[in-house]
């Protein structure tokens, strides 16, 4: 049974791979995890344990081989794929290491992309008079991108397309932004300046927070640090 005020929930969680003559490769094995609504959580553990798959899975880029995924009460790994699209746009936030914006857009315009997939879902700004530009807008200004607006992400520093990546990530209001290694391409100070943003803005809006990080810096400013070995989590 979940905790009241839980968001997501992974019970039993498996998944494999295809390998060699030895069989499919197993990657989580009966892997279970609870996340409270606005909790902040890093996942750390060794190159090729798992960390990617796992954030795919909840991110439901991927499906379980087994086992349940629960966001916000609802099974995703039971859904089909129109459900799980509209599920990722209204609900989960991306940042990854490589920003992933698009170099012909300017910056608003890659903010504002999420926001063109309604997927036949309503709205979830949390007020119907605001619009997703001026929410955009308002989430530039609040990174320091005010004057950056119209410029393309070519003419950005690597910090500046990370913080446009994490207001694209926003954009939608979603209960859970998962960040991939957000700070692995950038300098130290940088990274420290991008780790403050992302915990402030987890504390202004409310949403909860799942970084996979080799970063001990960064996983150390999180409220829980899970480690990921032998396709289970443990508590560090």
């Amino acid at each position: 049974m979940s905790a009241p005020d839980s968001l997501l929930r992974l019970a039993n969680v498996t998944k494999r791979y295809p390998g060699a003559a030895a069989g499919d490769l197993p990657v989580l094995r009966g892997l279970s995890l609870e996340v409270a609504r606005g909790e902040t959580v890093a996942i750390v553990g060794p190159s090729g344990c798992g960390k990617s798959t796992l954030l795919n899975l909840i991110g439901t880029l991927d499906l379980p081989d087994s086992g349940e995924l629960i966001l916000d009460g609802q099974r995703l790994d039971t859904l089909d794929e129109l459900a799980l699209a509209a599920t990722r746009n209204r609900q989960i936030g991306f940042i990854f290491q490589s920003h992933h914006l698009l170099p012909q857009c300017t910056v608003l315009e890659n903010v504002l992309v999420p926001t063109l997939a309604k997927v036949g879902q309503a709205s979830s700004l949390s007020s119907p008079s605001e619009s997703p530009l001026d929410r955009a807008k308002q989430l530039l200004t609040r990174v320091g991108l005010t004057e950056r607006m119209s410029y393309r992400p070519g003419q950005l520093s690597g910090g500046e397309r990370q913080r446009v990546a994490v207001v694209r990530a926003l954009i939608n209001q979603p209960k859970l932004l998962l960040a991939d290694e957000p700070t692995g391409a950038l300098d130290r100070a940088t990274a420290d300046a991008l780790a403050a943003l992302l915990l402030d803005l987890n504390r202004e809006q409310g949403t909860a927070l799942i970084v996979v990080t080799h970063a001990p810096d960064l996983a150390k400013r999180m409220g829980r640090v899970l480690e990921l070995r032998d396709g289970v989590l443990t508590a560090q």
